[in-house]
């Protein structure tokens, strides 16, 4: 997708705006800039017409204040033209040449919008990478791509926890969001780069770090816990509840909580692992089905017997107006465990007394 010239803030789909890439447009070397191949020595240089030359034996014109097609908004730091000339004073020397050729790879932003630290961490040059961390501010780091990729997201989609370590201990922001909506929290649930979690979590739990919403869902609805839930990683699933992630967090769409997740994937260990941790057992998607239901419906009698065993309500009724006895008729496999569970005609509220030892 093609940007607008003149640096204005570009703004991609669901409203989106990128973090400040087209502020380093007017930089040596950027992309709309490319540094001249023929850069002038530092000897007596002529002095054009009009020009002032100045000590470094650069050429340069009396500064002009912008027109209003001039000005750029830097859509992150909502900057624009100064209103007022700053005050007069002594002008730096300019940098020499190797300096302006550092300043120049460090400012570099290619066509896809991927800064020099993007490039290093993508061609697995954690070297030059951390290199270029150490020497940039907090703000360049945090440049999103053409793909809203910050430099840490790329860090842990390609598993380079050193990077994330360095990038976190610089301030950056662990929760912008690349184009699908993930944060690289996300993103390290999604990949089960236990490693970077760590990172990310230990990170930002210190100051001056910014905190972690463990509950902010990406375009489809999933916090972090309901992806680790899915891929059934319980290390990390019980990372993510050590750090404060709720444990019966609803994603967006359905209302499904992790234990709706874990009983859909047939996946016991997880299920037994999030009633342990305190799972509310009978939570409610937005069509009213508890996990029970969902154990029943998809005849998984295993599952339904720990849910049940752990205090399911079988009584409790959806939006369609059936119990999980209900969707138990005509499934013998389940309605004889529903059947058999201990002092099952013997209910209150719907709960099935248990006699104690």
């Amino acid at each position: 997708m093609a940007r607008p010239a003149g640096g204005e803030c570009w703004e991609g789909e669901d409203g989106q705006c990128d973090s400040g890439i087209e502020s380093l447009r007017s930089l040596p070397g950027g992309r709309d800039n490319p540094a001249p191949a023929d850069t002038p020595t530092l000897t007596e240089p002529p002095t054009p017409a009009g020009g002032t030359p100045t000590a470094a034996g650069e050429n340069r014109t009396p500064c002009e204040p912008p027109t209003p097609s001039e000005e750029r908004l830097d859509s992150s730091y909502s900057s624009g033209a100064l209103p007022e000339a700053l005050p007069t004073a002594e002008p730096p020397p300019p940098p020499d040449g190797s300096n302006r050729r550092q300043l120049e790879a460090l400012t570099y932003v290619s066509e896809d919008g991927d800064t020099l630290v993007h490039l290093a961490i993508i061609h697995c040059v954690p070297d030059v990478a951390l290199c270029c961390i150490a020497q940039l501010p907090r703000e360049l780091l945090e440049i999103q791509n053409d793909l809203f990729q910050t430099p840490l997201h790329l860090a842990v989609y390609l598993e380079q926890p050193s990077v994330v370590q360095a990038l976190i201990h610089k301030g950056v922001n662990p929760g912008l969001q690349d184009r699908n909506g993930n944060t690289p929290l996300h993103l390290a649930c999604e990949q089960q780069r236990l490693r970077c979690a760590r990172q990310l979590l230990q990170g930002t739990a210190e100051p001056p770090g910014h905190s972690q919403d463990l509950q902010l869902q990406n375009w489809q609805g999933l916090a972090c816990l309901h992806i680790s839930t899915l891929k059934g990683n319980i290390q990390m699933m019980s990372l993510l509840l050590q750090s404060g992630a709720n444990i019966d967090v609803q994603e967006g769409t359905s209302g499904k909580t992790p234990l709706h997740m874990a009983v859909e994937c047939h996946n016991r260990s997880a299920v037994q692992f999030l009633l342990h941790n305190g799972a509310y057992v009978d939570a409610q998607m937005y069509n009213g089905c508890t996990p029970l239901h969902l154990a029943v419906g998809r005849k998984d009698a295993a599952i339904a017997a720990i849910l049940s065993h752990s205090g399911a309500d079988t009584l409790l009724r959806n939006m369609e107006n059936e119990t999980a006895q209900d969707l138990a008729d005509g499934n013998d496999d389940v309605s004889e465990l529903l059947a058999l569970l201990p002092f099952d005609d013997l209910k209150i509220s719907g709960k099935p007394v248990m006699c104690s030892e």
